[in-house]
């Protein structure tokens, strides 16, 4: 009986010395803030135990995102000319896959739009071929079907123009059912 006492006091001791300390608003969630198991308010996810002294450092699985994202426009700025030009090699990195993608890529001319924009999602498999047609995910509001249908020719012809890629293995394993999303923006203009 005296030991539950015992143990109860040294909880509440325990708990009220934790509270008593200044408490810092951490500016970023889930960075790597010290918390002990002890404490009374929400703490970063962590593998630690009680038994360890002092405050545990949580290990946290970071939320990195799945898929890959690129925007392809159909007149690049003079800085990113570069990124347009074909790799003269087997694709290793992801900037050679998006440089390859990006120098396929030839807007319509018939049912054109200033400012249209277009986005598919897709995934290759290892040989550098697509895992199902693009799906089409965004499309600029209160364009007519006629030009919706007339850009998502031109993205299936610029990716089927390029099938298969030629990656390497490494980057053919590490890309395989990857999901990559491509948003198209039509920057050029036109005379009304």
């Amino acid at each position: 009986m005296w030991r539950c006492i015992l143990v109860l006091v040294l909880l509440a001791i325990s708990t009220a010395a934790a509270d008593a300390r200044p408490r810092q608003i951490n500016p970023m969630p889930f960075s790597h803030e010290p918390c002990s198991v002890l404490d009374n308010r929400p703490c970063t996810p962590s593998y630690c135990s009680v038994l360890e002294d002092g405050p545990c450092i949580p290990e946290i699985d970071y939320p990195y995102g799945q898929d890959l994202r690129l925007t392809i426009e159909s007149v690049p700025s003079e800085a990113d000319r570069a990124r347009y030009q074909k790799p003269d090699h087997n694709l290793d990195t992801i900037g050679d896959l998006f440089a390859e993608l990006r120098s396929y890529w030839s807007p319509p001319s018939d049912n054109a739009r200033a400012g249209m924009q277009m986005s598919v999602r897709f995934s290759f498999n290892k040989a550098g071929g697509l895992i199902g047609p693009p799906r089409l995910t965004f499309a600029t509001a209160g364009i007519p079907a006629v030009t919706r249908t007339t850009y998502l020719d031109a993205i299936n012809t610029s990716l089927k123009a390029c099938l298969p890629l030629k990656f390497t293995t490494g980057l053919g394993g590490a890309l395989a059912g990857r999901p990559i999303a491509i948003r198209y923006v039509d920057n050029r203009e036109f005379n009304k």
